[in-house]
C-alpha cells in the first residue's frame, strides 16, 4: 500500500510527462490538463490502496482510458453539433482553433546552456514533436510508452491492451518513421 507521501511523489514525478502524452493525443492544452487531472484524481481515489510498484501501469491505463473517453464524447458532440449546425446561419461567428499550436518545451537543464546550444536543442525538440504528431495514434502511443515512459514490452502491451508482438511492430514502425523524419529534416542524433 502506497503512503500519502509516496502517492504524492509519484503524481509529481509523472505530472509533466502525462501532460505531454495527453497533449500529443488530444492536441489541446486545456483538454490535456483536464484529462491528466482527472486521471490523477481517479488514481488517488480508487487505487491509493495499491502498492507503489503497481501505480505506474495503473496510471497509464487510467490516462489512456481518459483520453479514449474524451474522443468518444467528442464523437457524440460532433454528431450533435453537425445536426444542429443546419439550424444556424452561416454569418454566425465560429470558434476557431489553431490545430498547429505546439507546447513550448521547458527544461531547467537548458537554463544555463549557451544560447546557440539552447536554440539548437529547441529546434531539434520542435522537429521531434512534429514527427511524433505525424505518427499514427497507436504507433505514437507505443513509442511514447516504450521510449519516453521507459516501460518494457510486456508493460507496454498491458497498458495498451494488446499483444507484445503488436507493441514491437508499432514501436519498430514508429522508430523507422521517426528516424526517416529526423533525417529528412537534417537532424543527426
Amino acid at each position: 500500500m502506497a503512503t500519502y507521501q509516496e502517492l504524492s511523489k509519484f503524481l509529481a514525478d509523472v505530472d509533466r510527462r502525462a501532460f505531454k502524452y495527453a497533449m500529443f493525443a488530444v492536441q489541446d492544452e486545456d483538454t490535456a490538463l483536464d484529462i491528466v487531472q482527472d486521471a490523477m484524481l481517479k488514481l488517488a481515489e480508487k487505487y491509493s490502496d495499491k502498492p507503489l510498484a503497481e501505480l505506474p501501469l495503473l496510471f497509464q491505463r487510467i490516462l489512456q482510458n481518459q483520453i479514449r473517453d474524451y474522443f468518444r464524447r467528442q464523437k457524440v458532440r460532433s454528431m450533435w453539433t453537425t445536426l444542429l449546425s443546419a439550424f444556424t446561419s452561416k454569418d454566425d461567428d465560429q470558434d476557431e482553433r489553431d490545430p498547429l499550436e505546439v507546447l513550448e518545451a521547458e527544461s531547467s537543464s537548458m537554463a544555463f546552456a549557451a544560447p546557440e546550444e539552447q536554440l539548437n536543442r529547441e529546434r531539434v525538440l520542435a522537429v521531434v514533436e512534429e514527427g511524433l504528431h505525424r505518427l499514427p495514434a497507436r504507433q505514437r502511443e507505443a513509442f511514447l510508452l516504450r521510449y519516453w515512459e521507459e516501460m518494457d514490452v510486456s508493460q507496454t502491451a498491458q497498458a495498451m491492451g494488446c499483444s507484445e508482438g503488436s507493441v514491437k511492430t508499432h514501436c519498430s514502425r514508429a522508430t523507422h518513421a521517426m528516424a526517416d523524419w529526423l533525417r529528412s529534416k537534417g537532424v543527426e542524433l
